[in-house]
């Protein structure tokens, strides 16, 4: 997600930084719960299933520095940069919930976590974690990166989104919405940017639109069977 963008496209690397960007948010989410595979999440949680491998692989991706070539050793050496610059986390920034049940909710919403006959009773493993993590270099200096993952939310996603500082000197009355440039990894890859437009019409009114490049759209992309993929 942010290597083809980036090193690819020369209109990315002079926004690529602390200067311009003010969040990146990093989010996967699961419509489920464990199903009846409590058991082996219940030894691991939502953290270490999810946060630290699948989230920390995006977010290196994103804050990385060009490598010399796109050969795994390489990446993986840019990588293991943004891994040691990584501050230690404090505990107020970091948020973990466990899911219960919704008895008004369709039937696979009803049972909680701890509902799951194969999750240990009284367990407090963690299905829902958020935390802010700080990359201490010379370009992502004082830019939050929030990590934020979940079984049994309201959708299937996982996506990153960088959003960007306001303009300065602003003309339009706080009208202009932030600008964001969003790298969906699933379901429907796509990459899009929300930009402010002129609103059809008389008047110079703002309106915020997309670019949106859905990789299903412009490309046949081959089908990969088995329906979506459940980590963990």
């Amino acid at each position: 997600p942010g290597c083809p963008p980036r090193f690819g496209n020369r209109i990315f690397g002079p926004i690529w930084n602390r200067d311009n960007v003010a969040c990146v948010v990093l989010t996967f989410k699961e419509p489920f719960g464990t199903e009846g595979r409590g058991g082996y999440f219940d030894d691991f949680g939502i953290i270490r299933d999810v946060m630290q491998n699948h989230l920390l692989q995006l977010l290196c991706l994103v804050a990385m520095e060009k490598p010399a070539s796109t050969d795994p050793d390489d990446v993986r050496d840019e990588k293991v940069k943004v891994l040691k610059s990584i501050s230690p986390v404090e505990l107020p920034d970091v948020v973990l919930g466990q899911y219960v049940g919704d008895p008004e909710g369709p039937p696979e919403a009803q049972k909680g976590y701890l509902e799951d006959p194969t999750v240990p009773p009284g367990s407090n493993t963690p299905t829902f974690a958020a935390a802010v993590l700080r990359v201490a270099n010379e370009r992502w200096d004082g830019v939050p990166f929030v990590l934020r993952c979940g079984k049994a939310l309201n959708e299937r996603k996982a996506e990153v989104r960088l959003q960007f500082r306001e303009v300065p000197g602003d003309i339009f009355a706080r009208q202009c919405k932030r600008n964001e440039l969003v790298v969906r990894v699933q379901p429907r890859e796509a990459v899009y940017a929300k930009l402010n437009t002129k609103k059809p019409g008389m008047f110079l009114r703002p309106e915020e639109s997309e670019l949106d490049l859905t990789y299903g759209s412009r490309y046949k992309v081959p089908e990969t069977g088995g329906g979506p993929r459940k980590w963990g």
